[in-house]
């Protein structure tokens, strides 16, 4: 676990996938002094590339890596997600990140750096980036500030209709489904020799396209290491299935597995309220509700999380 933050460290500012304006970064960064911490901004954050990426391969690399090996830096934000971080993975050795610990921040697109780094035996973030802190979204703005100087948190959800049930343990992986699929079956792809309790989530894509990459990641993940699942929002899907909803479908495709799954987890592209990837947690899930928690060291804080609307409260 990279060490948590104190008031008055530096975090970086750093685009590895999609550009987004300089205001954007310059309204983040202020929110990050408002928590007491220095925003630091990648110098080629603002090198437009073919109209869509915050550089090239080369200059979106190099960013992470000057972010990594200076030391005054203590976290990596991520700008946006979109596309392009796979293009970085074979221009940063993994023993970078072990070599500097620090939490690395994002979701969406990110998911193939954070799933990386858990890779190589380090833990970090999936959550709210530049782009959703710079219009102050909460809570996920807040409780990843908390997170970020040690306060961590369990997270209750409401029962759902398709959940399964039982208790487990086991290295959080995944993230945007589309984004971790590219990265299975390679050698970034999951912690080794660990079980390991799988998150999912989507937007934009169709059912039947999700359905390909799930059973790619049911082919080509070793499943047997795969002691839960937890599914979160699908936003904005093409039904071209005949089937009631996304969870129904990937339900029945579990059926064989004797592992409880968490449906309806309102964390996706947009409710980023923050999980610990790479990290030992626990899940339950009963008849009523479903609970996660990560085992580490550090204050705890339960939230309470809707599924419906995503609010949330302490």
């Amino acid at each position: 676990m990279p060490p948590f933050l104190k008031e008055g460290d530096r975090i970086a500012l750093v685009s590895p996938a999609y550009w987004v304006p300089q205001d954007v970064l310059a309204q983040a960064a202020e929110t990050i002094k408002s928590w007491g911490l220095q925003p630091v901004i990648g110098p080629h954050t603002n090198n437009l590339n073919v109209n869509v990426y915050a550089g090239t391969a080369e200059e979106r690399s190099a960013d992470i890596l000057w972010a990594l090996e200076d030391d005054s830096i203590k976290a990596c934000l991520c700008s946006r997600g979109g596309y392009g971080s796979i293009h970085l993975l074979n221009r940063i050795p993994k023993e970078s990140y072990l070599q500097h610990p620090k939490w690395l921040i994002g979701h969406g697109d990110i998911s193939v750096l954070l799933n990386t780094v858990s890779n190589a035996g380090l833990m970090c973030i999936h959550g709210p980036m530049s782009y959703q802190i710079a219009s102050s979204q909460e809570p996920s703005a807040t409780i990843l500030r908390d997170m970020l100087f040690g306060k961590l948190p369990q997270y209750r959800v409401t029962g759902n209709a398709h959940n399964r049930f039982g208790h487990t343990e086991g290295v959080l992986v995944g993230g945007n489904l589309t984004s971790f699929a590219t990265i299975v079956g390679t050698q970034y792809q999951l912690p080794p020799n660990q079980d390991i309790i799988l998150f999912i989530e989507e937007v934009e894509e169709s059912l039947h396209n999700i359905d390909r990459l799930f059973y790619r990641l049911m082919l080509q993940l070793d499943f047997e290491r795969v002691k839960g699942v937890i599914l979160g929002t699908f936003s904005s899907i093409k039904f071209d299935l005949q089937f009631g909803s996304v969870e129904q479908m990937l339900i029945a495709h579990l059926h064989d597995f004797d592992i409880p799954v968490c449906c309806g987890f309102p964390v996706g592209s947009d409710s980023c309220i923050p999980l610990m990837m790479g990290a030992p947690c626990s899940l339950d899930v009963t008849s009523n509700e479903a609970l996660l928690s990560f085992n580490v060291d550090g204050e705890q804080q339960l939230y309470e999380l809707s599924e419906g609307n995503h609010s949330l409260f302490k």
